[in-house]
């Protein structure tokens, strides 16, 4: 792609889909000019996702037309989209990790089986200058940030002659830095002519980027705006009514549950060292840092999915280090992970086959009704948008974490969480942490990570700070400030 994009607008006549009871877009008209960053903005499980889907060819309108550039057009997959001109980067781009950057950029190429590589390398660097991109086209996609991941698709996308780009939730699990280089990269985009579609249900992200604001709820478009945005109209939008400010509640007790002792972690890109800290029954830890500062690496291990290389882990007087995985789940120690679908469920099975799995057997054989009953007390408990016999995959991104809260045992210890909000939208980030704090009520002790600093420093008691394997003194976050913690993850001041 060179210069700028031959203008394109799209169009989307009467959208309806349904996923069972669920309609997932309702009627929905939308009309997007040409060099304009669009954004899409609603809650979780408003439809985002699926009309994005719908418009890129991963899923099918039951009725309803697309038309680019004033022309009803058909688009039953992603190469038909592709050929028409419009790209979908999904909120896990669409990569293949035991491959290099440069075979990855090669998927969905048009033409012979042995391309000139030499020339494509050429082709991808000469695309990158374009952005200041610095992606090496022999590194492997497992060494990669996910803002990196992005950029790869970015360029892939743009090479096959995408002249419309789909965002979805973009800056979901990327740093400050790497959303500064997208916004920038989008807008020059947009500047050289291409049509930008920015699915997001972040206010501060939609305000600061898009030219244009249409928002969803419950599959409806309910309305648009256009800048200067009032805030409090967007989320009355979004929500149908105001979202209320969260309050802090202190939770923790005087009593200890978890000490860790000159803990030690190795793996084959960092080490982190002596690592000492006490942990209150009710206590909530957060963790700071940028993507692979080690947060993850202390986590794992704290969970007995990683094995320490020195130090000690006690919960509550029991010696766990070098422990399995089990012995750390029969104690008590519960790990939420990140990647839903790839770590924490399975697809393919049902919400109640999840809840079976997920209990302590009692006997030889499965209680079908008993499973069916507490499953539809956990959907009910949990508002889970689903029923006992939808298969996770269907869910939205923000009910999969709901599932994944609803399944954890209780009593607990210890709660790990990688990103419990992470792609939430605020309602649904409120009401999850009220159902985290409840279980600091009962005596509960949570750790987690997260990326969004603000929600570090509202649900956290103190903090620990990551940076390239140093570890912070623990931060009182009473005492803390943004531009604090800013600093520490950014490496200043942790020596």
């Amino acid at each position: 792609m060179e210069g700028r994009a031959v203008p394109m607008s799209v169009e989307l006549h009467h959208i309806h889909k349904r996923f069972g009871k669920v309609h997932a877009n309702d009627d929905i008209t939308l009309t997007i000019p040409s060099g304009m960053i669009q954004g899409i903005l609603g809650e979780n499980g408003a439809g985002k996702s699926t009309l994005m889907k719908v418009l890129s060819g991963f899923i099918q309108a039951d009725s309803g037309e697309i038309w680019i550039d004033g022309s009803p057009v058909k688009i039953d997959t992603p190469a038909d989209a592709i050929s028409w001109g419009v790209g979908m980067l999904h909120q896990d781009p669409l990569d293949f990790p035991p491959l290099k950057c440069i075979d990855n950029f090669l998927l969905g190429q048009k033409g012979g089986l042995f391309p000139n590589r030499r020339e494509v390398v050429q082709q991808f660097n000469d695309l990158q200058k374009r952005f200041d991109f610095k992606l090496d086209p022999d590194s492997y996609i497992d060494t990669l940030t996910v803002g990196e991941r992005q950029q790869l698709e970015i360029l892939r996308l743009l090479w096959l002659g995408a002249r419309v780009l789909i965002l979805d939730e973009p800056t979901t699990g990327i740093s400050a830095p790497q959303k500064v280089k997208l916004f920038d990269t989008l807008r020059k985009l947009a500047s050289d002519g291409m049509t930008i579609l920015f699915v997001s249900h972040k206010l501060e992200d939609v305000e600061g980027l898009c030219d244009r604001v249409a928002v969803l709820r419950r599959g409806k478009l309910v309305g648009e705006a256009v800048p200067p945005y009032v805030t409090d109209d967007l989320v009355q939008m979004m929500f149908g009514k105001g979202v209320p400010p969260t309050e802090r509640s202190l939770t923790c007790k005087d009593e200890c549950a978890f000490i860790i002792e000159n803990l030690s972690i190795e793996d084959s890109r960092l080490r982190i060292r002596d690592v000492n800290l006490k942990i209150n029954c009710g206590e909530v830890i957060g963790l700071a840092g940028m993507e692979g500062s080690g947060q993850r690496q202390f986590l794992r291990t704290l969970g007995g999915l990683m094995r320490p290389v020195g130090g000690r882990i006690w919960l509550k007087g029991t010696n766990l280090t070098g422990k399995p995985y089990l012995a750390f789940h029969n104690s008590g120690v519960a790990y939420v992970p990140a990647s839903r679908l790839e770590e924490g469920l399975i697809p393919g099975l049902t919400l109640t086959e999840h809840f079976v799995l997920a209990e302590e057997e009692t006997g030889f054989f499965v209680n079908r009704q008993k499973a069916e009953v507490l499953t539809q007390e956990r959907i009910k408990d949990f508002v889970i948008h689903g029923t006992p016999v939808s298969q996770v995959e269907a869910l939205s991104g923000g009910n999969q974490q709901r599932l994944l809260l609803a399944l954890q045992r209780t009593p607990l210890n210890l709660l790990l969480l990688e990103h419990p909000t992470r792609g939430l939208d605020i309602e649904s980030t409120i009401w999850i942490w009220s159902k985290l704090k409840s279980r600091c009520r009962q005596g509960s002790s949570i750790i987690f990570i997260s990326a969004d600093l603000d929600e570090i420093l509202n649900y956290s008691d103190r903090i620990l700070v990551f940076f390239n394997g140093q570890v912070s003194q623990p931060l009182d976050v009473a005492k803390t400030t943004v531009d604090q913690l800013g600093q520490l993850i950014g490496g200043k001041g942790l020596d």
